[in-house]
């Protein structure tokens, strides 16, 4: 949810074809994000019926990401301001925001470091699609949510004002969530 390339272009759309062209790349987004997610719920319980010791050196790997992205958000610099390019259009708005979340390789990271915590050899089919499904709505919901609010000028020009304590707030976050994580394997 933290400020960053997903945010920005969704505020592009929305900026440059309004708010149905930021909603649209919001919705494509959690698709994308979704996919990615089923991906790693599935392949990760695989990886655990087949392998049990891998268990601990995923959660372990995952709570040092967790603790990457953390310190990484704790440095965010104040942004710039975002540029108008080109009218935008809804398949464009629904292709960016798909290909901004799957060929982005620190999503599958990011939910092999979540779920490595959470799933296990017994867990259900139902329990992981829940999971999945869960990722992929709130992140749609959230992208859906930027698009609405900041298709407001006032709410556009806070965000390029104070996204780095947003982001910053969400590296506080991650930390305390990897420091339980690490509490938890110790």
């Amino acid at each position: 949810m933290s400020p960053g390339p997903s945010v920005a272009l969704v505020l592009r759309h929305t900026l440059l074809g309004g708010r149905k062209q930021g909603m649209t790349t919001g919705i494509f987004h959690g698709l994308g994000i979704g996919i990615y997610a089923f991906m790693t719920v599935l392949g990760l319980a695989v990886i655990i019926n087949t392998h049990p010791g891998l268990l601990q050196s995923l959660q372990w790997l995952g709570a040092l990401y967790l603790l990457w992205l953390g310190v990484v958000n704790l440095k965010a610099r104040p942004a710039g301001n975002i540029t108008r390019l080109t009218p935008t259009t809804s398949a464009s708005a629904a292709r960016d925001g798909f290909m901004m979340a799957f060929l982005n390789p620190k999503a599958a990271l990011f939910f092999l470091a979540l779920f490595s915590q959470v799933v296990g050899g017994e867990t259900s089919l139902p329990a992981k699609s829940g999971y999945a499904l869960t990722a992929m709505l709130v992140d749609m919901s959230w992208y859906v949510l930027v698009a609405w609010l900041f298709s407001q000028p006032s709410w556009l020009r806070w965000l390029q004002q104070y996204s780095h304590w947003v982001e910053r707030f969400f590296g506080v976050i991650l930390l305390l969530l990897a420091a339980r994580i690490f509490s938890q394997l110790l």
